[in-house]
């Protein structure tokens, strides 16, 4: 499902914008990054749509628990992200931009991720691993906020 990002050649969205959720797992200084089944060239966070009749944090454990396995412990939020520039193309043809809630996420325990079928694999990566990884489109303000630091929280 390709995303963009500041792309001129961007679809256009048919669609109202969508609301998601990111999940940015930290565990002993290190990033969980998952490759993309849909791109396996590219890396992402954890994260995905907001239902409806959804409370924002109730659909960050949902997709937490659905793409790793993980119980969340701990989740504080890391910014929002709504620069209209950043636009997903799903697969039946909908197009949108996305505004997205991010959150630091502690995980529960120490199991290790159990990838769903959305993930061709996921690392734990360092920061400047972070920095060197070809990252979905739509991810790469979050993975600057991250970066850049300190922990504060960012609304762009």
């Amino acid at each position: 499902m390709p995303s963009y990002f500041r792309d001129p050649e961007a679809p256009a969205p048919n669609v109202p914008r969508r609301v998601g959720v990111t999940a940015i797992i930290e565990r002993d200084g290190k990033f969980l990054v998952e490759r993309r089944v849909d791109d396996p060239h590219e890396w992402a966070f954890v994260g995905g749509t907001v239902e409806e009749d959804e409370p924002v944090l109730d659909a960050l454990r949902r997709e937490v628990r659905e793409e790793t396995g993980f119980e969340i412990e701990r989740a504080t939020l890391l910014g929002i992200f709504s620069d209209p520039t950043r636009v997903v193309a799903y697969p039946d043809s909908t197009v949108c931009r996305i505004l997205s809630i991010a959150f630091r996420v502690v995980p529960r325990g120490d199991a290790e991720p159990m990838p769903s079928s959305e993930s061709a694999g996921m690392e734990l990566v360092s920061a400047e691993e972070l920095a060197a990884r070809p990252l979905w489109p739509a991810h790469l303000p979050v993975r600057e906020a991250i970066l850049r630091g300190p922990r504060e929280i960012v609304v762009e």
